[in-house]
């Protein structure tokens, strides 16, 4: 089994700032790491390939800097680390993100066997905006499983898979044939502590670094600031809130006594809302 991985180096969102004048992201001096909810995409990816034997490729598009992303990767038990750079790909919003990746996909799919599984992060702490997922499925004609909390099973011979999607009206059983793009919900399993072994192969790992043409690329208008239709008008930093949270004095209260004490509080700076939930009791 064949399973690539689609990961983003990001910037530490808890060192990063917002240029006072400018109002652009500061990207100077702060550190970066692999984005947190790719983590839970890696692992979920690794357990199969130890369950079921195969490969996992791991896939970023970025400046050579993201080249230590892979080699983190790798760190955990990837087996191949893709790069994907070039400097046609600058600038690039989800729907050029996503058709330079498809793209790659493609050139990963004829250079090391046809993946089975196509794994992404439910969204990106960056860019907040869980589109490149999808994207990538709809480009490349796969189903896709969304908001995944667990893979219930695979049965790699029969070509098929079941998991459990969260959706706003509970949790959902879905069972589809592969080949599949699955991004993966945060908090469903723990990424692992990579070997020693690992550490040594990544350290010593030739990356693949293919540019825009390398990896088939020919539609350069889809690419980079000419393939984005997206404008940022404005990035600015939340303003703190003059207003401190209160605090519930926990002593010798039951749980009880703390919940009446909490509802009692919200519905006195909010009496609207009491008002609402007695007249929807009553109907």
């Amino acid at each position: 089994m064949h399973i690539v991985i689609c990961i983003k180096q990001v910037p530490d969102s808890a060192q990063i700032r917002v240029h006072p004048v400018t109002n652009t992201i500061m990207r100077q001096g702060v550190p970066t790491i692999i984005n947190p909810y790719d983590l839970f995409a890696l692992e979920e990816a690794l357990r199969l390939r130890d369950a079921h034997g195969g490969e996992v490729t791991v896939l970023t598009m970025g400046p050579p800097m993201a080249e230590d992303a892979l080699r983190k990767a790798l760190t955990y038990g990837a087996d191949r680390a893709v790069l994907l750079t070039d400097r046609c790909f600058a600038g690039s919003d989800t729907l050029a993100t996503s058709f330079a990746l498809s793209r790659a996909i493609v050139r990963i799919g004829e250079t090391f066997g046809a993946p089975d599984i196509v794994f992404a992060g439910k969204q990106t702490i960056d860019g907040d905006t869980a589109q490149v997922g999808p994207g990538i499925a709809k480009r490349l004609g796969l189903l896709q499983f969304t908001y995944v909390a667990k893979i219930d099973s695979i049965d790699v011979d029969a070509r098929e898979i079941t998991v459990k999607r969260r959706s706003e009206g509970g949790t959902q059983m879905l069972k589809s044939r592969l080949p599949c793009l699955i991004t993966m919900l945060e908090g469903t399993n723990e990424i692992r502590r990579g070997s020693l072994e690992d550490a040594i192969r990544a350290a010593r790992s030739q990356i693949v670094k293919w540019s825009a043409a390398e990896a088939g690329i020919e539609d350069l208008n889809k690419c980079g600031l000419r393939g984005s239709p997206t404008v940022v008008k404005r990035v600015f930093a939340p303003t703190t809130r003059a207003e401190k949270a209160t605090q519930i004095d926990m002593t010798d209260k039951t749980q009880h006594d703390l919940a009446d004490e909490l509802i009692a509080a919200i519905f006195t700076r909010q009496p609207a809302l009491e008002h609402e939930l007695a007249f929807d009791g009553g109907q």
